[in-house]
């Protein structure tokens, strides 16, 4: 299984209305302090996939700001929210309520 691939398998994990971070995501994959390759394969994901992306915050419980100006930032907030993830007035999510594991 690729590094990439074992990152998917935890995001899969992360259950509705929770949330981890690009770091615990690393972590739980076998791969500690990898955060930013958290990120990356992402970023790589293929159209039709079936991970739940927008499960996966910063360190600071917030969305991350994408390079590209797509529309991903809110996206992933609606979606979130969606899933009954609230978001403080600073746009934070409280990590001790909505974090995983």
């Amino acid at each position: 299984m690729s590094t990439y691939q074992a990152y998917y398998e935890v995001i899969r994990r992360i259950p509705r209305g929770r949330v981890a971070t690009y770091g615990t995501v690393a972590r739980e994959a076998g791969s500690p302090g990898r955060a930013r390759q958290v990120g990356y394969a992402l970023a790589a994901l293929p159209d039709g996939h079936d991970v739940p992306w927008q499960r996966v915050v910063n360190a600071r419980g917030e969305v991350s700001p994408r390079s590209a100006a797509l529309g991903y930032e809110r996206l992933q907030r609606t979606l979130l929210e969606a899933e009954g993830v609230e978001f403080d007035a600073r746009g934070r999510i409280a990590l001790d309520r909505f974090g995983w594991p």
